[in-house]
């Protein structure tokens, strides 16, 4: 700032030190931020400061200084990459779980701000027990328990509260002949772990929902209670809103590189192993051609479709095959297609979220007789990621005939819309990956969900937040969602995945 007039004694200025990025570094002048602020807080301040400067610079709107806000902070204790609900998750309950307020410094960075791409925003919000897994039933329950309660997790000071718009309308599992034993097992465990669910004959699902054809049918397992679709965008914002509030840094750009030391050991066969340690993460931020570092004690990959990228960042998988070193993370990007459709004659209103034997599904949007669903491609018939667009013969060859089979009404039904999103697919065993890295010691991954990521993020943020924190699962036990499985070759298969 140049000699003269002092500014103002009302104008608190800081000199902000930039990072070096060549020769002739300068320093730069910002308003004092403190950890803990809302983004509001940050920009009522840079609004106030700005104004102040039209005193003291009259004659325009010439504006002298650069908003930096956006940019990360130089260090972060934690680093989530992923500002998905399970990003924004893991980030409310450090905070939430931390020992003393401010303890730690949370930032979460993530490349996508309109979340266009993302798979929270493009999901259809359902949530069920009907698992096979007793820690996905856990995770169910949790969430359900969260979502019916949000505002006492997620209410924000003089902020409007939310409006999950839970609709409890349950989910309706169809079985053939050939799967039937499996449905009676998996309701076994679901009621053993607390979730009231229901077995249906044909008859009994033909009395109940008389629109559906019942053809092919053994069994059904209906939930009675606490399953059913939700908004998922009011969970992600709610998550985010809150975390803001409590003193998480974010950051809008996309993370390129992590710096890490090596220490090489050997094993007792005489095989190299590098322990890794990340300690410096880089973001390369919107619209800047330079790289942010942001030094950190721990990065947690919650990138959904991407976090196989993230993983190789930090040099997993890059090893001789069949190696702990070489064993990569398995979560790859899968597209997915959903459809709406209208159909006056429908189902109506007491209509579930309804699973074919064939793997169609669909459930009900809104009041005025529309409907959304779609069905999970083969292996062999998976599009290309390379993009997000629709295949409408996919609904036309793959989707609605099997529904209008099981549901006569839907011969009619016209689509009106459709969108496509991406899974995290775990294409190892299509479960989530929870927990440290074995070698890279402070990169944890919530991870590869496979289309259920959305419904867990409450569960799995605490549950990365207490092994973080504490050093174990406290509340549910995820160990067997480990990175560790994959080298040991272990599958922990989840029977009902849709």
């Amino acid at each position: 700032m140049s000699s003269g007039t002092p500014p103002p004694a009302s104008l608190s200025l800081e000199r902000c030190a930039a990072r070096p990025h060549g020769p002739g570094r300068q320093g730069r002048y910002c308003p004092r931020f403190t950890v803990g602020e809302t983004e509001a807080d940050r920009d009522g301040k840079w609004a106030e400061f700005k104004k102040k400067l039209q005193v003291f610079w009259p004659g325009g709107s010439w504006e002298p200084f650069t908003d930096t806000s956006h940019l990360p902070p130089e260090h972060a204790d934690v680093v989530i990459v992923g500002g998905g609900v399970i990003g924004w998750s893991v980030a409310y309950w450090l905070k939430r779980l931390e020992a003393r307020k401010n303890a730690l410094r949370v930032l979460v960075v993530e490349q996508d701000p309109t979340y266009s791409m993302a798979s929270t925003g493009l999901s259809i919000g359902g949530i069920r027990q009907q698992f096979s897994l007793p820690q996905n039933i856990q995770l169910s329950l949790f969430s359900i328990e969260f979502l019916r309660n949000i505002n006492e997790y997620l209410a924000v000071p003089d902020e409007p509260l939310l409006d999950i718009q839970f609709n409890p309308s349950g989910y309706l599992l169809l079985a053939s002949e050939e799967k039937a034993a499996v449905m009676e097992h998996n309701v076994k465990i679901q009621r053993q772990e607390g979730a009231k669910v229901c077995l249906l004959s044909p008859k009994q699902l033909k009395d109940k929902f008389p629109w559906i054809n019942t053809e092919g049918i053994a069994l059904a397992s209906y939930g009675l209670e606490n399953e059913g679709w939700f908004d998922p965008w009011c969970l992600l914002q709610g998550l985010r809103r809150k975390a803001l509030s409590m003193g998480v840094y974010h950051s809008h750009g996309k993370v390129v590189n992590l710096v890490s030391s090596v220490r090489s050991m050997m094993t007792s066969s005489g095989e190299q192993v590098d322990l890794k340690r990340i300690y410096e993460v880089h973001v390369k931020v919107d619209n800047s051609l330079e790289c942010q570092p942001v030094e950190c004690a721990i990065v947690i990959n919650a990138a959904g479709a991407w976090s196989g990228e993230v993983a190789e960042l930090a040099g997993i998988g890059i090893g001789s095959p069949g190696t702990l070193q070489g064993t990569r993370l398995p979560v790859e990007p899968r597209k997915r297609y959903v459809y709406v459709w209208h159909c006056p004659e429908g189902p109506g209103l007491e209509a579930p979220l309804l699973t074919d034997i064939t793997g169609s599904y669909f459930r009900r949007e809104g009041l005025g007789g529309y409907y959304l669903g779609g069905c999970s491609p083969m292996e062999e018939e998976e599009p290309d990621t390379k993009d997000l667009e629709v295949d409408h013969d996919f609904f036309q060859k793959k989707v609605w005939p099997y529904l209008a089979q099981r549901i006569p009404a839907f011969n009619s039904l016209k689509v009106r819309s459709a969108w496509a999103g991406f899974y995290d697919y775990n294409t190892f065993d299509q479960n989530g990956i929870v927990g440290p890295h074995p070698l890279v010691s402070n990169m944890y991954f919530a991870t590869g969900f496979s289309g259920h990521g959305l419904q867990h993020a409450p569960g799995v943020g605490r549950a990365v937040a207490e092994v973080l924190l504490n050093g174990n699962f406290n509340t549910i036990d995820l160990n067997p969602f480990s990175f560790n499985r994959f080298y040991r070759g272990k599958k922990v298969l989840e029977n009902n995945i849709i």
